[in-house]
């Protein structure tokens, strides 16, 4: 429990940085209509593969016009 205390200063941004791109990549994935993949398959990228399934979703998924 110590080392998670003397740590929480590191880990308290980055879960933080981790919320955000979670909540923005799946609001923007709510509200666009057309993705590079199905959708359902981009929620799980998004919630499952932390920081980097935002990210990819928002390089690989989004499709651009």
């Amino acid at each position: 429990m110590d080392v998670l205390v003397n740590n929480l200063p590191i880990l308290a941004p980055i879960i933080i940085i981790q919320l955000i791109l979670i909540i923005v990549a799946i609001i923007d994935l709510i509200r666009i209509e057309t993705t590079n993949g199905p959708k359902w398959l981009w929620v799980i990228i998004i919630l499952f593969i932390n920081i980097l399934g935002p990210i990819l979703y928002f390089v690989i998924g989004r499709k651009r016009y």
